[in-house]
């Protein structure tokens, strides 16, 4: 086998073999036909898993969990939200694992119909008034499937991109998955609003809110179709091809985990730091901040418009960073983000209590469409940099998924509970984010740049 290279960005890299497998042709129209499928089927993931988000700020608590107390039922129903984000870590080990061997394509394509599953029967779950205590429990199950799938979707998506791209415009196509959770929270608001303006407040909570769940279904076909023309990504066909090249040194690569974790641990750790101010925040703005408003007087439909029109916005403006990042570095960016992020937390809450559908809206717009794009356009791209292509699936979905579960799914629920241990103030809430921020500084701190290098050395 070679000599060990030098390490990348978050970690280091395993030793190759002897013989180089021969390289693998790209050409632009697969490149483009893997931008778009991942991008396809990522915001199609994310619209259901988000869908479920928004609902369960101003559906769920009702229906599924109803208490005396509203605060109660709400914090219920944000609790379920959060559930799924425990067992994301372990879809992420477990699809990883199908991904790093047995390529990313057919991963892929398993996590987006299990995730299209789940969603229509969420669609179709009896409430509890029909039903008693095995609604709330049908409905926490079925979110935990959504978490399973997209656990393993996430790192399958990035890496169609990434793997793919040139090595100058790496950051640009590491950022165009990342929309896709930007389209998804934007079909999900649109649906839901729309369903709002269009029913009556009795005919919502009867069956409008089910329509969007069940209609998923059409977007999770037309996601397949994409996914299917796709073919498997240039890294994996070299790992599979030095695989077959050297079959003595093949029985490395049936344990993914075991080798991330024994060679690659700093980088997860560094990793999951990092997640931190983009999971925090992204679910600060995405779900927490559409309860906020709602709370604070403003109707839901306009709450739910506020956040669509800066997850619309803010997809151009993570293009433009990602494409920054090619030029000036990932890390640069993403730090600038985390520190100006750190600086507006206790403003932007002081913004939205000013009454003022405008300034709430403007609010949003810097906050999600302009700070939170920084880190957020750079983070699967950075990941992807920083391990090998044998264990790449494993040690992205490792560190996204266990960040996402430490800070992220639990975010609307640690919000929503210190506004009601400290009578409603937000401050607590801004201090949150800002320690947030500051653990993603730190273990930003300690990697190493790696903007326009190969990929696969």
């Amino acid at each position: 086998m070679s000599t060990r290279q030098s390490g990348p960005a978050m970690g280091n890299r395993p030793a190759g073999s002897h013989a180089r497998p021969e390289a693998v042709t790209v050409s632009e129209a697969d490149r483009r036909r893997a931008l778009f499928g991942s991008a396809v089927g990522s915001t199609i993931e994310w619209y259901d898993y988000f869908l479920y988000g928004t609902m369960s700020s101003i559906v769920f608590g009702k229906l599924f969990f109803p208490s005396s107390d509203p605060v109660t039922s709400q914090l219920l129903a944000l609790a379920s939200f959060a559930l799924a984000f425990l067992i994301r870590p372990i879809g992420g080990i477990v699809f990883a694992h199908v991904g790093d061997r047995v390529g990313r394509k057919k991963t892929l394509v398993i996590t987006l119909s299990i995730m299209g599953l789940s969603t229509v029967l969420i669609g179709l779950t009896p409430t509890y008034a029909s039903i008693g205590i095995w609604s709330p429990i049908l409905l926490t199950l079925l979110r935990l499937l959504q978490g399973l799938a997209l656990g393993g979707e996430w790192g399958g998506g990035v890496l169609l991109a990434v793997e793919y791209s040139p090595a100058h415009k790496r950051g640009f196509f590491g950022a165009v998955p990342q929309t896709g959770a930007l389209f998804g929270l934007a079909l999900g608001n649109f649906a839901t609003s729309g369903l709002s303006a269009l029913f009556s407040e009795e005919a919502f909570l009867s069956y409008g809110w089910r329509i969007p769940f069940v209609l998923s279904i059409v977007l999770v076909l037309i996601g397949m179709w994409i996914r299917n023309k796709v073919e498997e990504t240039p890294s994996f066909r070299k790992v599979a091809a030095e695989a077959r090249d050297n079959p003595k040194n093949a029985g490395e690569r049936k344990m993914p985990l075991v080798e991330t974790l024994t060679r690659h641990w700093r980088a997860v750790l560094i990793a999951i730091g990092a997640k931190f101010v983009e999971t925090s925040t992204f679910f600060l703005f995405a779900t927490f901040t559409i309860s906020y408003l709602v709370g604070l007087g403003y109707p839901r439909v306009q709450a739910l418009n506020v956040v669509l029109v800066a997850a619309l916005i803010a997809v151009p403006v993570m293009l433009y960073f990602g494409a920054l990042s090619d030029r000036i570095g990932r890390k640069k960016v993403f730090a600038c983000g985390t520190v100006a992020i750190a600086l507006y937390a206790l403003p932007y809450f002081w913004l939205l209590n000013q009454g003022s559908a405008l300034i709430a809206t403007a609010a949003v717009v810097l906050g999600f469409s302009i700070i939170w794009s920084t880190y957020g356009s750079v983070l699967g791209t950075f990941f992807a940099e920083s391990f090998p292509p044998n264990v790449r699936y494993t040690g992205v979905s490792l560190g996204y998924q266990v960040g996402a579960a430490l800070v992220g799914g639990p975010m609307p629920l640690i919000a929503t509970a210190l506004l009601a241990r400290y009578d409603g103030s937000y401050v607590p809430v801004a201090v949150f984010i800002v320690l947030c921020a500051a653990v993603s500084l730190i273990a930003v701190g300690f990697t190493k740049d790696r903007t326009g290098q190969p990929l696969d050395t």
